[in-house]
């Protein structure tokens, strides 16, 4: 990546990002997507730290991704799964963080699997 794209990332990243903030009643998902994996976090910036995280390398969910063909669809088990540590934490309603990527693919997945476990956008 060289320095203009560089740039233009963390343009689209702050863009997203001064709009919205998380609170420990609301805390942010944020959500990291790499070439083959996908991470999110539920933060609370008003303290500064993560109230829950999972990723497709959670040791929890491995097996069921393991089963599970093509990345939405590993994507979709990663929201349900953090859906469902955020309801233990009795979280129910969060700020979505797409982190400068399109609502689209394996971001929408993330956020539909969230919404279907029970978290409210």
């Amino acid at each position: 990546m060289n320095k203009n794209e560089k740039k233009r990332k963390e343009r689209k990243v702050f863009r997203v990002r001064r709009k919205i903030t998380g609170t420990p009643e609301c805390p942010r998902l944020s959500v990291f997507r790499s070439l083959n994996h996908i991470h999110a976090q539920l933060i609370d910036d008003s303290n500064g730290i993560t109230l829950a995280a999972a990723s497709t390398k959670s040791k929890e969910i491995l097996e069921d991704i393991k089963t599970s063909k093509g990345k939405t669809s590993k994507s979709k088990l990663v929201g349900s799964y953090l859906a469902k540590k955020a309801l233990e934490k009795n979280i129910s309603q969060v700020v979505f963080d797409r982190g400068g990527y399109k609502y689209h693919g394996r971001v929408k997945a993330l956020a539909d699997g969230a919404r279907e476990a029970g978290l409210k956008f």
